[in-house]
C-alpha cells in the first residue's frame, strides 16, 4: 500500500487535523487558518473524487489566502481588555514618566536622562538639573513638560 492508494480526502483530513493540533504546540495563530483550508480542501474532494492533485493544491492555496486574510482581519477587531495594554510596546509606557535634564533644553531640544540611559527631548526650554514628565514619545524623541504639582 503506499500513499497513492489512501483517499485524497482522507489525506486533505488528515492534514488539516495536524495542522490544527500543531496549532496547539506553536501558538501563533496561523497554522489554524490553514487547518481549515485544509478541511475545506477535504470536503471539496470527497465531493469531487476526480479533482486532479493539481487543483486540489490551487484550491488549498486559495482557501488558505482566503482564511488568513478574514483571520487577520477578524483579530486586527478583536477588542483585547488588559491591565497593561502597552505592555509590548516600551516606549509607549514611556508616557508620564519623570526625567532630569541633563543637558539644557535650549531652543526647545536638550538632553534628558531617564532610568540608566540618556535621551533627545523636546520641551520648554529647561536649566540642567531639572525634572519633567513625558508628555509623548516621537521618533524617540521624549516630548516634555513642566511637572505638574
Amino acid at each position: 500500500m503506499t500513499i497513492g492508494d489512501l483517499d485524497p480526502a482522507a489525506l486533505w483530513l488528515a492534514g488539516g487535523l495536524a495542522l490544527g493540533i500543531a496549532e496547539l504546540f506553536v501558538p501563533g495563530v496561523f497554522l489554524i487558518f490553514l487547518a481549515v483550508a485544509a478541511g475545506v480542501t477535504a470536503l471539496t474532494v470527497w465531493a469531487i473524487p476526480d479533482l486532479p492533485p493539481v487543483l486540489q493544491l490551487v484550491e488549498f492555496a486559495v482557501w488558505s489566502i482566503v482564511c488568513v486574510v478574514i483571520g487577520r482581519r477578524w483579530y486586527r477587531d478583536f477588542p483585547v481588555d488588559s491591565d497593561a495594554p502597552v505592555l509590548n510596546e516600551p516606549v509607549r509606557r514611556l508616557g508620564g514618566q519623570v526625567v532630569t535634564v541633563t543637558m539644557p533644553i535650549v531652543g526647545g531640544e536638550g538632553r534628558a536622562r531617564l532610568g540608566d540611559g540618556e535621551w533627545p527631548v523636546r520641551g520648554a526650554d529647561a536649566e540642567a538639573g531639572t525634572r519633567l514628565r513625558v508628555a509623548h514619545v516621537d521618533n524617540g524623541v521624549l516630548l516634555v513638560e513642566p511637572l505638574s504639582d
